[in-house]
Parts: C-alpha cells; structure tokens; sequence
C-alpha cells in the first residue's frame, strides 16, 4: 500500500475486533493527538481513516534487506539492530575524507530510498541515548528528516520538553512518580536530589540521571560483547480487553501451561519462575514476583502451581488487569548434572518420608478390580486348611477343610499359619 504521510493511515489487525492494537499510525494521525500505540476504540469517532493490516514476514524480509545494505558500507561489529526498523551505527571509523556524518546520514537514507523505495530517518548523536533521541524526537521537526545532537544542544532544546514520555526509557509509570515531586521534564530531573532518586527508582536511577544529562557510556562495542550470568525464556500478551482478576488468572494459567510446553521442545528445563501483571491504564504499578522452583523442571505441574501461586499472592484482586508476563529464568540444558541430582534427592527425600506408593490412577483402578472380582466362594473367616503350595505369583495354594481349594492372594487376603504338618 502507497500512502502519503498527510493521510489517515493505522496499521492494525481487524481480525482482532475495535480494541486491535495500532502498531503504527501516520504522522497526520500524531498530528491531531492521538498516540502512536493506541487501540482502534480509543481513536476519536469523527477521525476518519484507513486501516492496513500488519505483514510482518514481509516487514522482516524488508529489515534483512536494509541490514543487507548496511553491511556494503560498515563491518558487523559496528552495527546493532535495535528493532525491525531501527538500527544504531557507529560511523566513527567511516567519515573522513569529505565525508561528514550528515551527508553520509542522507546517503543512507536515499540507498534505502533508492533500493527498496523506503522513507527513513536518521538521528546523529555523540552517543546512542543523544542518536536515539534525535531519532525520536528532533528528527521529526527536521525537514530533511534527520536529528542532530550534542550533549549541550540536548540541554538547548530538549530539557524542557514534554511531555517526558516521549524520551527514551521513560515509561508511563516513570512518569507518575515524577509528577509526584513536581518533576515534569528532563530539567526537573537534574534538580531532584540524587539520594532521592536513588530511594525512588533503586539503581535504575543512575540510568534516569545520565540521560537527563545527555550522558550514556555504553557503546555497541558493549552490547556486543555482553554476556549473560544465565538464561531466560519469557512470553508477555496485551489482553483485548480489561480482564478481572480470576479471567487473567486463567490466562496466566495457560501462559505457564504453554511456557511448559516450549520448555520441552526447547529441551531445557527452570529453576525459577517470574511473572508480571500490567492494569489498565496504568491505574496502579504494575505488580510482579518471583520463585526458586524445589527442584529444576520443564514439567507443567510444578510451573502452573508456582505460577499460580505467585499471581494469587502479588496480583491486585480489585483493579481490571491489561497485560500479562511471565518468565522461566536460570534456563539450562535438561541433561545438567544439576537437574539429575535434585530429581535424584527429592525422590530420595519423598521415599524416606512417604515410602512407595502407588499413583492415584493405579489404586483407583485396584479398588475397582477388588469390586469386580469379589469371589462370593471364598471360604467364610475361620476356615482352617492345609498348605500344598505357592504358585510364581507369591499365591498361597490351600486345600480348605470346607472343600473350597480358592489360594490365598498375596498383598490381597489374609491368613494365619495355626501349626505345621507333624507338629503334635
């Protein structure tokens, strides 16, 4: 579909009924107030407008491409693919030359243009927080589409920005916290007191504070040698609709009982289990916990009622839920030692407690056997006999004294031994 950026264009998927989420609208649409990620009912009755319908395969087919494109002109190492349609570069190395960084910004840009028919943006920054930024915000007020900043032009220009949502990181919920100590943009931050900031957020404060200065130490070179203390598997859905709390808790059900499932096709397994609850409109904070699992697990029993448990225990009963998360984390190969040991010692611990017992299923169906193959000529209580033999399945072969010759079943009957052939 071809479509001008004055137009009134969401791209959505109808089969999803009016609370279909955006994945994206036309800046005409941004133009008239309405965000960027809201849902087909929140979209104002006398906006008129056209709505696309997602196509991601083709959407990932056009990101390979570009990347594609990218790696005519810049090593690997040098890229970082941020999204499906956001890309950090590090151009240091590549200017020079009569080349500087805002003409071979455009050069990109009519590469993409050129080769895929494809309008892009740029944002030029002295760091990736300052490039992202010029993206989001500076480069959609610039005719030729591309951001530039600084850490003193960010100062200029953007600390009085509202609102702070629209910088990178800051979530809704940020924001709220914010507004409590007067604080409604990035100057404001810069003013609060740091031992503050630090009660508030925790250790995501200096996050908060470095970009409020235009400040970001972190380099691709950082992301791309990052390695991770340990592995996760996580699934997250929007609900279509405001959801009580006992329909999200079958939701979540669901989530884990299908976690459990990938877990196995995966064939790795869990020693910890997290989950996240979102509320409409962000009403109140999101809720979340965690658990360290008895024992390393990809089995459904263990992670549903862990699960459960959790969300019974953080989840707010009286406020409609939106969003739902959960996370298997510690992830490892199903054949670690660590797995075999703590099933070997809680099936240790179980027997010592409990001994051996047979599953549910197996005594249901035992009882109903007994039932079935009661044997109306079994000789009355007291019936004396004389012992002629035991058969290979431990039966006790007896001659009754009432003529009856019906064996003793072991594990089943009972009998007692009164004396022993030439006992006087």
């Amino acid at each position: 579909m071809i479509y001008s950026k004055s137009e009134n264009l969401v791209v959505a998927d109808l089969t999803r009924g009016n609370n279909a989420l955006c994945l994206a609208i036309t800046p005409a649409m941004k133009a008239q107030g309405i965000k960027n990620r809201c849902r087909l009912s929140e979209i104002p009755r006398n906006v008129k407008y056209e709505v696309a319908p997602p196509r991601m395969a083709l959407y990932i087919e056009y990101a390979a491409d570009i990347y594609s494109m990218y790696l005519d002109y810049f090593d690997p190492q040098d890229i970082h693919v941020y999204s499906i349609d956001e890309s950090f570069i590090d151009a240091t190395a590549y200017l020079g030359n009569g080349r500087n960084k805002v003409s071979f910004a455009k050069f990109l840009m009519n590469e993409i243009a050129n080769r895929y028919h494809i309008p892009s943006t740029a944002g030029i920054g002295t760091n990736l927080y300052l490039a992202k930024i010029a993206l989001d915000i500076t480069a959609k007020h610039a005719r030729d589409h591309i951001g530039i900043l600084d850490e003193e032009t960010y100062r200029q220009t953007l600390w009085d920005h509202r609102p702070i949502t629209d910088f990178w990181m800051v979530a809704n919920g940020t924001a709220r916290r914010l507004e409590r100590y007067g604080v409604f943009d990035m100057r404001g931050v810069t003013q609060m007191d740091t031992g503050l900031m630090y009660k508030i957020f925790g250790k995501n404060a200096e996050l908060l504070i470095d970009h409020a200065w235009g400040r970001e130490p972190c380099l691709i070179s950082d992301i791309k040698g990052y390695k991770s203390k340990s592995k996760s598997v996580s699934f997250s859905q929007i609900l279509p609709r405001d959801y009580s709390f006992a329909e999200a808790r079958t939701v979540m059900q669901e989530m884990a009982l299908n976690g459990a499932a990938d877990l196995m096709k995966r064939k790795v397994i869990t020693s910890r289990v997290s989950i996240f609850v979102g509320y409409t409109h962000d009403e109140i904070a999101p809720t979340k916990g965690g658990t360290k699992l008895d024992v390393t697990t990809a089995l459904a029993s263990f992670l549903v009622e862990a699960t459960l448990r959790l969300y019974d225990k953080t989840t707010d009963r009286n406020t409609k839920i939106r969003r739902l998360g959960i996370a298997f984390e510690n992830v490892c190969d199903e054949g670690c030692e660590g797995y075999i040991l703590a099933w070997a010692v809680k099936g240790c611990l179980l027997w010592q407690q409990e001994g051996i017992q047979d599953p549910p299923s197996v005594k249901k169906a035992t009882a109903e056997y007994r039932t079935e193959m009661d044997d109306i000529q079994a000789p009355p209580v007291g019936t004396e006999g004389t012992v002629f033999g035991v058969d290979d399945i431990g039966s006790i072969m007896v001659h009754w004294d009432n003529g009856n010759t019906l064996s003793v079943a072991y594990g089943e009957d009972l009998c007692r031994r009164i004396d022993e052939e030439g006992d006087q």
